[in-house]
C-alpha cells in the first residue's frame, strides 16, 4: 500500500460502515463515533455490513489517505473479539498491521497459529 506506515495504530471500527461516506463523512465517524483524533491516532479501518468493501482512513503530513478494497467474490473474515473484553473499547479493536494484511488477504485470524521468532526487545 502506498505511504501507509507500518508504526502507525490501526483501529478497526467494529460497527457497519456506510460505503457513500466520503473523507469528511469517515472523520465525523472517527471524531464523534469512536472518540478519536484522526490525525494522531493512526489509521482506522471500516467495513461494510456485507463486510465485502473496506475502507482504510490515514492520515500523513500533508492530508487524509482513503483506501478502498472492493471484493469480487467472499466477504472479509473479521477477527474474534477477546471472550473477555472488560476495559476494552466497545467501538473498536486494535489491529496490527500484518492482521490488517490477512484481513485484506483473506486469511482466517482464528487459524492463524504463529511460531516462536528470537526477538530482541
Amino acid at each position: 500500500m502506498i505511504g501507509f506506515p507500518l508504526s502507525s495504530a490501526i483501529q478497526l471500527c467494529l460497527q457497519p460502515t456506510d460505503m457513500r461516506k466520503n473523507f469528511d463523512g469517515l472523520v465525523g465517524l472517527v471524531t464523534t463515533g469512536l472518540h478519536k483524533d484522526p490525525v494522531r491516532d493512526g489509521a482506522f479501518v471500516f467495513v461494510n455490513k456485507r463486510r465485502d468493501k473496506m475502507k482504510i482512513l490515514l492520515w500523513d503530513r500533508h492530508g487524509f489517505w482513503l483506501l478502498y478494497k472492493r471484493l469480487e467474490a467472499g466477504c472479509f473474515q473479521m477477527p474474534p473479539r477477546e471472550s473477555d473484553s472488560a476495559g476494552l473499547d466497545p467501538e473498536s479493536l486494535r489491529l496490527t498491521y500484518e492482521q490488517l494484511v490477512m484481513i485484506i488477504e483473506g486469511i482466517d485470524l482464528q487459524s492463524v497459529k504463529r511460531r516462536k521468532r528470537y526477538a530482541i526487545s
